[in-house]
């Protein structure tokens, strides 16, 4: 084999190990299993919510697995397609094997580098789905229409990888465009991805609005939040709580009965405290209680959830009214990402949802200058 052709899969191999070692096919696998087993009970949507939280993760637990697992057997065969183009008698035959193996080899570094973005993914709310927010800007009904553009982007972009979207809301503006949308995109890691989106972004072209046909600059803003995890049930461990028991007491201090029923707990780590004496019995009140402290408790992080969503939109790696990226379509065709200075020509491919390379252009700088998303 050609030396250089050796140390070229010899480097993809080193860059899809790093890949592994961060995506654990093995984890991927035994969650696969798991996962296949709760989807296999009878009773598994007698609970809607839990059941579509089991077959969702399933279907995206597989995936990735398929996709890392898709990588090793295209690098393990790779060699093997250089061997059988040598050994073409055909002098035709030959350089069209090789051909066909060094496209296979390109397109293969690109998929690796693909999965490598994916291993710098490593915030705190990286892995969460996205909750994806757009906002029309300065520039009139060319703002509105600019805004509903990139909100297409961004669901074509999700349709092309198989990912589910959610529109949860869509402000319709009067003449043409929309106001504000907000949609969900289901999918591992859309979070992380879509983060670096984030900020103001610019559109220059001929006003399809305007009568004389004019060059008309407009803005709109994309807000990226991470999904909040619902959590149904919060464990309380014994050694955070105080369980204290007295006689149940009625109006004006009168005894409701003779034995210590009536419980109240305190949460030490919060302060917060529950009584209940509504029960007979001290083992029913106790659960009652246990269970309006599991409520607070889950309120509570719920609140602070929403705190530190609320500053990840507003502070976060992308501060508001800065511009981040620019569509130009007059007098020119580009589309240029002014933080990472990656540029394609076909702006018209860019809002049809071909964006990866913006994404993991960004991703990358991010990585590389220390900031993050959470």
């Amino acid at each position: 084999m050609n030396p250089e052709i050796s140390t070229d899969l010899a480097d993809l191999e080193t860059r899809l190990q790093s890949v592994e070692k961060v995506l654990h096919p093995e984890d991927l696998a035994q969650r696969v299993a798991e996962l296949e087993v709760k989807a296999a009970d009878p009773e598994l949507w007698n609970d809607q919510d839990y059941a579509q939280s089991v077959t969702s993760e399933l279907s995206q637990v597989q995936n990735q697995l398929r996709r890392v697992k898709d990588l090793r057997t295209r690098l393990e065969d790779l060699p093997i397609m250089y061997e059988l183009a040598a050994e073409e008698e055909d002098d035709e035959a030959r350089a069209d094997a090789r051909e066909l193996a060094d496209a296979e080899r390109t397109e293969l570094r690109q998929a690796i580098e693909s999965a490598e973005v994916t291993t710098l993914l490593s915030g705190e709310f990286d892995e969460r789905e996205a909750v994806v927010n757009i906002r029309s800007g300065a520039g009139g009904v060319d703002a509105a229409d600019f805004a509903e553009m990139l909100m297409r982007m961004y669901v074509r972009w999700a349709e092309k990888r198989g990912s589910k979207v959610d529109i949860y809301d869509t402000s319709y503006a009067e003449e043409a465009g929309i106001k504000s949308a907000t949609f969900v995109v289901h999918e591992p890691y859309a979070y992380g991805t879509l983060s670096v989106e984030q900020g103001t972004h610019r559109l220059v072209r001929l006003s399809p609005f305007d009568n004389a046909h004019r060059r008309q600059t407009s803005f709109a803003e994309v807000e990226v939040l991470p999904v909040v995890e619902q959590t149904d049930h919060i464990e309380i461990p014994d050694n955070e709580i105080r369980i204290d028991v007295y006689r149940s007491s009625g109006p004006g201090g009168q005894s409701v009965n003779t034995t210590d029923s009536a419980v109240r707990i305190t949460h030490i780590p919060t302060g917060i405290v529950v009584t209940c004496q509504n029960e007979k019995s001290q083992i029913q009140n106790k659960a009652a209680a246990l269970n309006v402290l599991q409520a607070r408790l889950l309120e509570k992080k719920r609140q602070e959830e929403k705190e530190v969503l609320r500053e990840l939109g507003s502070g976060g790696h992308a501060s508001w009214g800065n511009q981040m990226r620019s569509y130009v379509l007059h007098p020119y065709q580009m589309v240029k990402d002014l933080r990472t200075d990656y540029e394609v020509s076909n702006p018209q491919a860019v809002l049809d949802g071909d964006i990866d390379g913006f994404l993991e252009a960004g991703i990358r700088w991010r990585a590389n200058s220390g900031d993050s998303p959470a």
